[in-house]
């Protein structure tokens, strides 16, 4: 029965489209009129490419985010309602108005480390990067917040550089699952709507054969294909926003200062409204606008770092405008600690772990140079962005201190205390996740602790683990109720983690057509807080075994999604 209040029919939910991107940016001029635009090509200008998704054939539900539509306010019932699980598996002909009859994808531009490439474009310009397996369907207000739903996995666009456009069910059930579980750990994120995976159509992708210890995928593998819609206030990526202000600089076409200007106030308008006063001007705006990008992005890293997540390839084109994590391919959480920690073969040193802060102080760079063309005429504007964008590391350690602070249960900052601690955690090969909790209680002996050692320790480590510990536990005694400091640990520190070794099983029982474990985790992960009954611990905490240290596709993985 339909619950009062809630979205409970496909009809009922077309009401909600409305279009800003479509409105108010510009459509590639050279693009097809009905959407049906699904080979490589250059895309000289425009903010979008209209384009229809490919349907799966015969899909099958998989699973959907309850949390999420209940904050949209949808009945859990329209998921496996037919026409909308035939718009979330790519067929967009279900759509009735006030909706578009098709979707769109867009471009970007890729920058590593705050240098620009090209290389990777098959036509060697940059023009033909962007979406290549994201396309959006559908945008909407619902309970009086904007949302942008995107397919990933919707077939080939003008972006897809020759590839299919699909995404396998394995990518799909971790970027489902992850993004649920990154919601629920108070880490900002794209979200997941649903999963539907195809019982008739296979892709072939490079992957890992069974007990494989390879570093690079050593077979090919078909695996069902699979389509997730992602979810988030918009998809606007700071590669957009620098793709336009390199065709400024180049004076690729005679719109292109007036293209990187709507985007910017397209950005404006979707993600920072709220915090941006409309009758300001707009060069002022513009000032606030990086501002707000410096505050998120440093809090969103510093986020990742508390539990443990890898971006595994932040780059400017995975890097979401609004301060939120977007991209879910190479990521993956570390386990046993390590400041080098990256799972993603592809991603080397520079994209690791502790590497994270520079990689988005890179990726700052390419925001604040993308915003400069707009201030050229107003020195006192540009002198503030550039005082934004010289401050931004020392703004990206003060949260990175107050983020250890609160793991500890401090209250002020003590840099000599966490480094020693940094220091020691690997020494003594430590889970970072069981750790964190198991100090959570704030215990008195260091065996409490051991349970988070994947190695003896030696009595030389014994007797500085000691030290440390009473240092700490002196520091925080000053601070009051131990009770109290310890309940506040544990909603930083999380009681799960996502462990790969735990995830592979669930998409490999998919693709049999067992969903059970994928709705386990699913379950598991909204709570990732909360104590576990001795059954959930006895899988879900506990130490990596041994047998999945070096594993290809389980301790590294390509990004062969």
């Amino acid at each position: 029965m339909p619950t009062a209040g809630l979205t409970a029919t496909f009809a009922e939910f077309a009401q909600r489209a409305d279009y800003s991107l479509l409105d108010c940016l510009q459509a590639d001029p050279q693009a097809s009129s009905d959407g049906r635009d699904h080979r490589p090509r250059q895309v000289f200008s425009g903010h979008y490419v209209p384009v229809t998704p490919t349907p799966l054939p015969a899909p099958e539900y998989v699973a959907h985010s309850r949390t999420l539509f209940q904050e949209l306010g949808l009945s859990d019932g329209l998921a496996h309602d037919e026409h909308f699980r035939r718009l979330f598996s790519g067929d967009i002909s279900v759509a009735t108005g006030p909706m578009r009859p098709f979707g769109w994808a867009t471009g970007y531009a890729l920058s590593i480390y705050g240098t620009e490439y090209n290389q990777q474009c098959p036509f060697g310009t940059g023009n033909g990067y962007g979406d290549g397996r994201a396309i959006s369907v559908f945008e909407g207000v619902f309970e009086g917040r904007r949302w942008e739903l995107q397919l990933k996995g919707g077939g080939p666009t003008p972006y897809c550089r020759g590839a299919d456009g699909r995404a396998v069910l394995r990518s799909s059930v971790r970027e489902f699952l992850a993004q649920e579980l990154m919601h629920a750990l108070g880490v900002p994120t794209s979200r997941s709507l649903t999963l539907y995976v195809s019982r008739s159509e296979t892709v072939r992708r490079p992957w890992y054969s069974p007990n494989s210890r390879s570093f690079d995928p050593d077979i090919l593998v078909d695996n069902p294909a699979a389509i997730t819609t992602r979810v988030a206030p918009s998809f606007l990526r700071v590669g957009q926003l620098e793709l336009f202000a390199r065709r400024v600089r180049s004076q690729a076409h005679p719109e292109a200062l007036d293209e990187l200007r709507m985007i910017v106030a397209h950005l404006i308008e979707r993600n920072y409204r709220p915090e941006i006063d409309p009758d300001l001007a707009f060069d002022e705006q513009v000032v606030e606008l990086a501002g707000l990008f410096r505050a998120r992005l440093t809090a969103l890293v510093a986020h990742w770092i508390r539990v443990g997540y890898c971006q595994g390839n932040f780059n400017s084109d995975n890097c979401a405008a609004g301060g939120y994590t977007l991209d879910y391919g190479p990521f993956g959480f570390c386990e046993l600690f390590d400041p080098r920690f990256q799972p993603w073969t592809g991603g080397g040193e520079h994209f690791c772990f502790f590497n994270q802060p520079m990689a988005a102080e890179a990726n700052y760079q390419m925001f604040w140079a993308a915003l400069r063309p707009l201030l050229e005429d107003n020195a006192d504007a540009l002198a503030r962005v550039d005082a934004l964008r010289e401050g931004f590391a020392a703004a990206m350690q003060q949260e990175l201190e107050a983020m250890w602070a609160r793991k500890l249960g401090l209250s002020h900052t003590d840099p000599d205390l966490v480094n020693e601690l940094l220091e020691l955690l690997v020494l003594s090969k430590v889970d970072f996740t069981i750790f964190f909790r198991r100090l959570s209680a704030i215990p008195e002996q260091l065996s409490a602790l051991k349970e988070s050692f994947y190695l003896p320790s030696s009595e030389e480590l014994d007797r500085r683990w000691t030290q440390w510990l009473q240092r700490w536990r002196d520091q925080i005694s000053a601070n009051g109720d131990l009770s109290e400091t310890s309940a506040a640990m544990q909603r930083v520190n999380p009681a799960i983690t996502w462990r790969e070794w735990l995830i592979a099983p669930a998409y490999e029982q998919a693709a049999q057509g067992d969903f059970s474990l994928v709705h386990e985790l699913q379950a598991v992960f909204s709570h990732p807080y909360n104590e576990l009954s001795p059954e959930l611990a006895a899988t879900y905490d506990r130490l990596k075994p041994r047998e999945f240290f070096n594993a290809g596709g389980v301790s590294h993985y390509s990004c062969s999604s």
